[in-house]
């Protein structure tokens, strides 16, 4: 594809995927915006209540007979799957980028993490092995086997919208379960991209569905008796009511919910490495990560404080704002005019909180002639304290909040008064401050030297406090223990 080239050439109308078709759907359309050009790329189907339940029924009739399937014969479908990912990766790449605002450059490492998930999943032969031991009294065994549950249903979000299901889905379907998925309303053209590429892989009918819609299509699949669980990743308020919701009607769940996350910069860090690497976490996909970095907590003196804050104040500024199909653009415009109205309010409440704005990202210097709609620069605010919103609450966007602490352990101190417990990252040459930080520190994921501090695929991708709610993760070996029940059996031949 040439430099600025959009894969998607005219409007889409979406359609719902059940039962191995694309179902028109009945319901009202609302248009996906291009946040970056402010054309509309598709038009996407609020699902009615009886399309829900037939995605849960299809779903129902095709799990017998997928559960029977040898695991090898699933896998095959995944393996399938990983080929034509990897044959359409620059499409499916650009299509985040139109209807997210990331940058081409985000947009290939999240469809490389999405289908690294795919790749683990066909490892599942392994992973799902059970237990087993002889002799558990004279004459009898015993032994664990795993077995898959029935329907599966993902909630996903605006900010990851290709790789953030595929925590989940390819380790259900492996498992032998069935999946439902409801994009986020805001950015359903990338899971529709990948369904086509499920459809192409061979997976039978009504084993990987999509239906879109709005709250209201999350609440009928949460209150089905027929959806065993449920995996969200969205706002802590969010994710608390579906916790509760799956408490209600006896579902498992896994429910990723917001994030603060702090970055501690020691004064014996290496600045020419660390400052590059807060770039990447404070204003990588425009702050709309949760494992964004968003409070700069400095532990040093007033001279160490001074380079710190000169060299992130002239690394920032130096950010290209523009379409994020340039390959030179740096940052693109947030997701939507409503997320650039939320990120706005938090500026003008930190500022009459009393921080310090130093850099006012507010009217952006947008490289080409687009709309300035969902375009923000970044912004960075000094004399930030613990007690501000700014510094509280999430913000989701481009915006940096530098905090000053006087040690490690005040340092510390600040992350663990803060609800949130996604991730927190130290920068520092010292073993033993970097030990001390991750056995001591609250959050699901740790950083040390790293700005973003995303697990691998092979790895949970954890979380505490109010950032997330259940007790398995997505991802590796706990996805396929969330994916499966367990069941032991204790048997003595006469």
């Amino acid at each position: 594809m040439t430099h600025l080239e959009e894969p998607i050439k005219e409007v889409l109308i979406l359609k719902n995927y059940i039962d191995g078709e694309w179902v028109d759907s009945k319901g009202n359309f609302h248009d996906i915006i291009n946040p970056a050009t402010g054309k509309i790329i598709a038009k996407a189907p609020s699902s009615s209540k009886k399309e829900v339940g037939e995605a849960i029924s299809c779903a129902k009739n095709a799990f017998p007979e997928w559960r029977k399937t040898p695991p090898l014969a699933r896998c095959r479908c995944l393996f399938r799957l990983k080929e034509l990912l990897e044959e359409n990766f620059e499409e499916l790449s650009r299509v985040q980028t139109m209807e997210h605002g990331k940058t081409i450059d985000e947009s290939r490492g999240e469809t490389r993490r999405g289908i690294e998930n795919v790749e683990v999943a066909t490892a599942i032969p392994s992973l799902m092995m059970g237990e087993n031991l002889e002799d558990i009294a004279s004459g009898i065994d015993e032994y664990l086997i795993r077995q898959p549950l029935g329907i599966f249903t993902c909630i996903a979000p605006f900010n990851f919208p290709f790789m953030v299901p595929l925590w989940f889905t390819p380790y259900a379907v492996a498992c032998g379960n069935c999946i439902i998925i409801k994009p986020s309303p805001r950015v359903p053209v990338s899971q529709v991209k990948l369904t086509e590429l499920v459809d192409e892989a061979g997976f039978p009918p009504g084993v990987w569905n999509i239906i879109h819609g709005e709250a209201d299509v999350a609440t009928s699949l949460l209150e089905s008796q027929d959806i065993k669980g449920v995996s969200f990743v969205g706002s802590t308020p969010v994710a608390k009511k579906i916790y509760q919701m799956c408490g209600q009607t006896g579902k498992r769940v896994i429910a990723q919910g917001g994030a603060k996350n702090f970055m501690v910069i020691m004064p014996d860090t290496d600045l020419d490495k660390t400052i590059p690497a807060l770039m990447t976490s404070f204003f990588g996909n425009t702050g709309q990560r949760c494992l964004s970095g968003a409070n700069a907590v400095c532990v040093g003196d007033d001279k160490f404080y001074k380079r710190f804050l000169d060299s992130f104040l002239s690394a920032t500024s130096k950010i290209k704002i523009g379409y994020g199909l340039d390959e030179t653009i740096q940052m693109g415009p947030l997701q939507s005019e409503e997320a650039k109205k939320r990120v706005l309010g938090y500026i003008e409440k930190g500022i009459q909180e009393g921080a310090k704005l130093l850099l006012d990202g507010r009217k952006p210097k947008i490289e080409g002639a687009y709309p300035a709609n969902c375009f923000l620069g970044p912004a960075v605010f000094d004399n930030v304290t613990a007690d501000m919103s700014i510094a509280k609450e999430e913000i989701f966007g481009p915006v940096a909040c530098i905090m000053r602490a006087k040690s490690l352990d005040e340092a510390i101190g600040m992350i663990h008064k803060n609800p949130f417990g996604n991730a927190a990252c130290i920068f520092t040459s010292s073993g033993a401050s970097a030990r001390k930080f991750q056995y001591e520190v609250e959050c699901g994921n740790i950083g040390i030297n790293i700005g973003i501090a995303a697990p691998m695929a092979f790895f949970p991708f954890s979380g505490m406090k109010e950032s997330f709610f259940g007790i398995l993760h997505g991802q590796g070996k706990e996805a396929v223990r969330f994916f499966t029940e367990s069941k032991v059996v204790i048997g003595r031949w006469w």
